[in-house]
């Protein structure tokens, strides 16, 4: 907590007022290792339009600038999919190596001993195909009824 010397009362959070501060602005927080602000010269008056609109409210509230984010790049997102997929294809060797036992397997007449970690995997990736096809069907299908609704409200 700081003293306010207009109010003489203690603000929370606020930071003492420069005297020389004709407009009631925080003092100035000196850089670590840089003398204070008797050494420093007194500043100078600026018209309150000189910075712009956000400096001024970090000014007043006393709050620091954020250093900018960068985005998301195509080589970042590259890098993500590859380990991704490579921790995918680590947890499916454990798999078939953990699910080795040979199973008699029935489908559409034809019969086989096959592992079984291979046949999960087959029907795994068969009803994810099947999932990808109806999915593929509504999207079909939300295109051509988007299509429609774009030619009808052009004519």
């Amino acid at each position: 907590m700081t003293t306010d010397p207009a109010e003489g009362r203690e603000v929370p959070g606020r930071f003492p007022r420069d005297p020389g501060d004709a407009e009631g602005r925080p003092a100035p927080v000196p850089p670590t290792g840089a003398p204070g602000p008797a050494a420093s010269a007194p500043p100078s008056p600026a018209p309150p339009s000189a910075a712009p609109p956000s400096a001024r409210a970090r000014e007043e509230t006393g709050t620091r600038a954020e250093p900018a984010r960068q985005g998301v790049s195509r080589a970042g997102a590259t890098w993500t999919a590859v380990i991704a997929g490579l921790v995918v294809f680590i947890l499916l060797v454990v798999f078939f190596i953990q699910n080795q036992d040979m199973v008699q397997v029935h489908f559409l007449g034809l019969i086989g001993p096959v592992p079984l970690g291979l046949a999960l995997f087959i029907a795994a990736v068969a009803g994810g195909v099947l999932v990808a096809i109806a999915g593929a069907i509504r999207i079909i299908q939300l295109r051509a009824a988007a299509r429609r609704a774009r030619r009808g409200t052009a004519r």
